[in-house]
């Protein structure tokens, strides 16, 4: 099995039900983020725009209401179905469930752009190679991804908390597919370069996120995602130490409760390039 067919599979499974399910509060949550990467990619009515990992459509549906003529293409079919709910009145953007890195491309779009949709390519200089083939000569690539998982106390606070209840991970490989494959910003440079990328640039941005109005709404976020997801799945029978690991979240983030909600920091790069 091919390490594209093991993203396949997963967001399929229960990856892909996620999404769909905190559909509303995930893109609450990323708001700031995506406002800033459709920002720089400077989207003009009547560009064409390929949206890699499109997920359920929250950034195609924004670009496409500025008027761009946009593509959104994933792996996951029960992510696509929502955005094609979601999109159903707008005639300027279309859904395909296929995968990015291998897809064959029309040189005659403007702009590649993705929300963390690239950190999850098998081969990337393979992947960002491929993608490149559907830029004009002009065409440009803009994407956000996560730094270090360090860095992000979204993710930090409660998996801090939950870290004695986790098993020991043995040797991550940190360039491996996920979230924060791209935290190494000298990497990504590498592989754009390598891409046939020019023009490249890497800026950190470092938002708040509101990851719930109060804690529970915090708490059934994280359990579906991240640490406090993995170690609910891992202590799956063990419901008295499952309990134990909820209360450590909960007690963690409820340190933050604020009358404006639970907002922690993030941090991420944006990144642009343009076809060499």
């Amino acid at each position: 099995m091919s390490d594209n067919q093991q993203q396949v599979e997963f967001w399929n499974g229960a990856a892909g039900d996620v999404w769909v399910t905190a559909q509303v509060q995930l893109d609450t949550t990323l708001a700031p983020l995506s406002e800033v990467a459709i920002e720089a990619a400077n989207v003009v009515a009547g560009e064409r725009v390929i949206d890699v990992g499109c997920g359920c459509g929250s950034t195609s549906i924004a670009m496409a209401q500025k008027g761009a003529i946009v593509w959104g293409v994933d792996v996951s079919a029960p992510m696509l179905a929502k955005a094609k709910e979601r999109a159903s009145e707008l005639s300027n953007v279309t859904f395909s469930e296929t995968d990015a890195a291998t897809q064959n491309y029309t040189a005659d779009h403007q702009l590649i752009f993705s929300r963390f949709g690239v950190m999850f390519f098998a081969d990337p200089v393979a992947a960002f190679t491929n993608l490149r083939q559907g830029l004009t000569d002009e065409g440009r690539l803009v994407f956000v991804c996560w730094q270090a998982m360090v860095k992000n106390d979204w993710v930090m606070v409660a998996g801090r908390a939950v870290q004695p209840f986790l098993s020991a991970p043995g040797v991550i490989d940190p360039n491996a597919p996920g979230p924060f494959a791209f935290a190494d910003s000298d990497r990504i440079h590498t592989i754009l370069n390598e891409a046939g990328y020019a023009d490249i640039e890497i800026t950190s941005v470092t938002p708040s996120i509101k990851i719930g109005q109060d804690l529970d709404e915090a708490m059934r976020l994280l359990s579906q995602i991240g640490p406090v997801a993995r170690v609910l799945a891992e202590l799956d029978e063990n419901t008295d130490k499952k309990a134990e690991a909820l209360a450590a979240a909960r007690t963690a983030l409820g340190e933050h409760q604020t009358s404006a909600g639970i907002n922690l920091g993030a941090a991420a790069w944006i990144v642009s390039a343009r076809k060499q």
